[in-house]
């Protein structure tokens, strides 16, 4: 239900129509949204309502683009100077994340930073192909984990 009613508060906010075609257009896709999505988002809804979660959200999101600029400039560097040794391989990082989204949340950002792809999501165990082994993914999922977890868990 909590899915549900934000999904069609940030339809209303984003739309910012109230036309009964748009509003019952609105209903629909967030009912269908919260029918598909709802289990995932509402393990523990009481944390929802947290604003704890939202402020660790806001500060995650410095720290990701951050991590993400320096990875663009790394590859882009390899790129221009081909010289570079480039070592590709797999990296098995163990995670401490209970939830599936905060996995998938630390998956995910670990492969929108270049050079990173998480292949695979096993237990509590991402197996991360990176461009140059050496420039470490746990390292960086270090990074990201803590927040993660004080966003999620």
């Amino acid at each position: 239900m909590l899915a549900f009613v934000l999904a069609l508060l940030i339809w209303m906010l984003l739309t910012w129509d109230l036309d009964p075609g748009n509003i019952l257009v609105g209903a629909l896709v967030s009912l269908a949204g919260s029918l598909i999505y709802g289990e995932i988002l509402a393990v523990r809804p009481d944390r929802a309502l947290n604003p704890l979660r939202y402020l660790w959200f806001l500060y995650y999101l410095p720290v990701f683009l951050w991590e993400m600029v320096k990875a663009n400039i790394d590859v882009a560097y390899r790129v221009l100077h081909p010289m570079l040794p480039i070592d590709p391989g797999l990296v098995k990082v163990k995670t401490d994340l209970k939830s599936d989204i905060a996995r998938t949340l630390l998956g995910n950002s670990l492969t929108l930073t270049p050079g990173n792809t998480t292949v695979d999501i096993i237990g509590d165990q991402l197996y991360i192909h990176c461009m140059d082994v050496s420039r470490r993914a746990d390292i960086i999922a270090g990074r990201f984990e803590k927040i993660i977890a004080r966003i999620f868990e």
